[in-house]
């Protein structure tokens, strides 16, 4: 398995050889091969700033004499008209890392910025937002690091790190009780420690888990308010509770107010609007 930093140099090295391909003739057509320059990261539109992390690796990959001053950090709220932050160096680096510097910046901004609405929405409640698998193939792991700036929670990371029993999973083992027993059976037979949530359509699931137990959560569908109030005061603090399905700005609040314990929401990452900046020479 790879660690997040070469999961991290692997799409930066793949994104670079989309772009570049057998080289940028637009830049080394007209600009001279020891011409040095200076560009700054502008902010156009206010939100959360994320991926100047990831920013410096890229810059570093491709050309390790770049220097990068950082005025902005990770997670600090951006106004348009900031500059979060300057990079001197060759002048053919500074055009040939901008895109995909950008591409990087915006979607994990962008990410970040609507997770933290979400999170402001549920203040003064014990629910947390959650993400989910519905990301871009391959950037996987930077748009959970910016949920996570945006002051949201990963869910799991892919299928490896935790057990989640879904309606297919179910259907195709024959119920959910064969689901549940089969999984502790495989856990067991391959000394793994993981945690095990299960979906639930309808209250006549909700009470086949709840007599069968062996599980550590318990999602609740496409639930309605009231369905999620009555589902949460069934499980009683037994087991921790997600609600999951359609959830928007306008109705998160009321799921939280029933008292679960987290909310998924598919939309942080598979729907969200990228923040405005461009890299502009200075």
């Amino acid at each position: 398995m790879y660690s997040v930093d070469e999961l991290e140099d692997r799409l930066i090295d793949l994104a670079f050889a989309e772009d570049i391909g057998d080289g940028d003739h637009t830049t080394l057509c007209c600009i001279p091969e020891d011409a040095m320059g200076k560009s700054h990261l502008l902010i156009k539109e206010d939100g959360i700033l994320a991926g100047i992390e990831v920013a410096k690796r890229v810059f570093a990959r491709f050309d390790p004499s770049l220097k990068v001053e950082v005025l902005m950090n990770d997670g600090s709220e951006v106004k348009r008209g900031d500059i979060a932050m300057i990079v001197s160096g060759k002048t053919r680096s500074l055009l040939q890392t901008e895109r995909l510097m950008l591409n990087i910046l915006q979607r994990m901004s962008g990410i970040a910025t609507t997770t933290n609405k979400y999170v402001k929405l549920l203040e003064g409640t014990h629910t947390h937002v959650l993400d989910t698998r519905k990301t871009t193939p391959g950037m996987r792991m930077l748009e959970k690091q910016a949920v996570k700036i945006g002051g949201g929670v990963n869910h799991r990371i892919g299928l490896f790190d935790m057990i989640l029993l879904k309606d297919n999973h179910v259907d195709f083992a024959g119920g959910i009780t064969n689901a549940i027993d089969r999984c502790h059976k495989y856990l067991e037979e391959k000394s793994l420690n993981l945690k095990i949530e299960i979906e639930v359509r309808n209250f006549d699931e909700l009470s086949q888990v709840l007599a069968h137990g062996g599980v550590d959560r318990i999602m609740l569908d496409n639930f309605t308010v009231e369905d999620t109030k009555k589902a949460v005061e069934m499980i009683a603090g037994r087991y921790e509770t997600e609600s999951s399905g359609g959830i928007t700005f306008e109705t998160i609040r009321k799921y939280a107010e029933c008292g679960v314990d987290f909310v998924s929401v598919g939309a942080l990452t598979h729907s969200v609007k990228c923040l405005d900046m461009s890299f502009k020479a200075c």
